[in-house]
């Protein structure tokens, strides 16, 4: 198994999910840009100034695949999402740093692009994906948890924000046995 193999042009109808490359930049930042206030919630700002230096910080963590979020039926491009440390020794991935703008929220759309997301890793021979949430962000729970995802506990006072806030961090597993009989 190589991980390697992750970082592949995923789609379904209207998704589509492309390795995050230069030309995906700019779309980015102007997505980013969508929904200002969603931001204080996330580890990192990507708005205006903190752009440049979060998309910085990206490229020098090398064991993340990043993906850019396209959607298909318009090209536009909506958001990103990632493979984080993915691991082939314990074959363990987290799937997070995802955003999507406020266009396609509510409409199936990162219920879809997360199933893209789990099928692929889990065909890659990962067999356990993990998500950590922000205790805040309670719509982002409860689409891991829609998923199929189980609540595992909660990392208490364990990460500060870019705003200063140290937040607590809910952790969940989704087994690739769960995945294949839900």
């Amino acid at each position: 198994m190589k991980f390697e193999n992750l970082s592949q042009v995923l789609e379904q109808a209207p998704v589509r999910l492309e390795p995050l490359a230069e030309h995906h930049i700019e779309p980015l930042r102007a997505a980013c840009a969508e929904d200002q206030e969603v931001w204080d919630i996330y580890p990192v700002s990507m708005l205006d100034e903190h752009f440049d230096r979060a998309m910085e910080v990206f490229h020098r963590t090398g064991n993340w695949v990043r993906f850019a979020v396209i959607h298909a039926d318009t090209g536009k491009l909506v958001g990103m999402s990632n493979y984080i440390n993915p691991d082939p020794n314990t074959k363990v991935t987290e799937i997070g740093g995802t955003y999507i703008e406020p266009s396609v929220r509510g409409s199936g759309f990162n219920d879809l692009m997360k199933k893209l997301m789990i099928d692929h890793a889990f065909a890659c021979g990962f067999t356990r994906i993990e998500f950590r949430v922000d205790t805040r962000n309670k719509r982002s729970m409860a689409a891991v948890l829609k998923l199929g995802a189980k609540h595992e506990g909660t990392l208490r006072k364990n990460r500060i924000t870019w705003t200063g806030y140290i937040r607590d961090t809910a952790v969940f597993g989704l087994l690739q046995e769960e995945w294949a009989n839900r």
